[in-house]
């Protein structure tokens, strides 16, 4: 019997992806979804607060509930759940700033040709080797709360009551950090992260007035000495940014830092064993030729063994967001 027939839908798709993005972007920038929660639930009504024609309205509406962004329910327009919570500006769930976050870099996409051909040679730190406190403090503005969503999540998901300090490799703004503290009163924290970005991890540990617990150290991890005395490592979401052998130097010398019997844990975008996904892990490795890093996307069974050969026990691979971030931990013996 014959197969399936083929026809170009697919590769049609794939090839106009950009119009979705647009779309989203655009709907972020005039505020759509925060008009809609707020009663602006019609055409009309969209048309004369935003000063836009009727026809552009309906044009770009249109696209929105084709994407399920919008529904109609009874003639009026309503949010998808997911864009109420996360798309209407004002809410604490709030994560237009991370939606926004790579938007800069669509252009960049689009000259992808002309990056893989280029012999210029990588840059251990890439995208962050000549990064200014007011880079981090715009990075971190766009960052913080989607990082303090995922180290609540490590919080609930490890269970650090016996642990004392937590040092947080690349902590950024010290979200992971300040979850954990905030969940186990007897921890402390340390972030270790470049220079012009402690200043800016300073200010989120201040704003949650965790000073007397949480501390902010310069360094560059990849080479520099480790703060001393943490029983419990943490290197999350930056993963990508780094090859095999940046990778198994850092998780070796967590091993070598840490307390006997203390523990790491290292979540990132990982990709299966065979390479097929998630697609978004691989868009994050690809992501790093743009910023002229040697990053990778690595697979969970080279993350395991970067573990094993440090010497870690009890290495195992959990589903930390799933479809998005896996989490591979590792004891220390006594």
């Amino acid at each position: 019997m014959e197969g399936p027939r083929l026809d170009t839908v697919r590769l049609q798709g794939l090839a106009r992806a950009y119009c979705q993005s647009a779309v989203l972007y655009t709907a972020l920038d005039i505020d759509l979804f925060t008009l809609v929660a707020k009663g602006e639930d019609t055409e009309d009504k969209l048309a004369r607060v935003l000063d836009i024609s009727p026809l552009n309205v309906e044009r770009l509406v249109t696209v929105c509930l084709a994407m399920g962004l919008l529904a109609l329910e009874d003639g009026r327009l309503v949010n998808a759940p997911d864009v109420q919570r996360f798309l209407v500006r004002g809410e604490s769930s709030y994560a237009g700033p991370w939606m926004n976050f790579t938007r800069p870099d669509v252009g960049r996409w689009f000259e992808m040709t002309d990056l893989l051909r280029s012999k210029e040679p990588p840059r251990i730190l890439g995208a962050v080797a000549d990064i200014t406190v007011e880079d981090a403090r715009r990075y971190h503005d766009a960052t913080h709360a989607i990082g303090m969503g995922a180290g609540r999540r490590f919080a609930r998901g490890v269970d650090l009551q016996d642990r004392r300090l937590l040092l947080d490799l690349g902590g950024g703004s010290g979200a992971y950090g300040i979850c954990a503290v905030q969940a186990y009163p007897r921890l402390r924290a340390v972030v270790f992260d470049l220079p012009p970005v402690v200043e800016v991890t300073k200010e989120y540990i201040a704003r949650y007035g965790l000073t007397d617990r949480v501390s902010a150290v310069g360094g560059d991890f990849t080479v520099d000495r480790f703060p001393e005395g943490a029983d419990v490592v943490v290197m999350a979401s930056n993963l990508v940014m780094y090859d095999e052998d940046v990778i198994q130097a850092v998780v070796t010398r967590a091993h070598d830092a840490l307390l006997p019997g203390g523990e790491m844990h290292l979540v990132g975008e990982m990709l299966s064993d065979d390479r097929s996904g998630p697609l978004d892990a691989a868009l994050w490795g690809l992501g790093e030729l743009i910023y002229g890093s040697g990053g990778k996307t690595h697979t969970v069974g080279q993350c395991l063994a970067y573990f094993e050969k440090a010497g870690f026990v009890d290495v195992a691979n959990h589903d930390f967001l799933p479809g998005v971030l896996r989490r591979v931990s590792g004891i220390k013996r006594s």
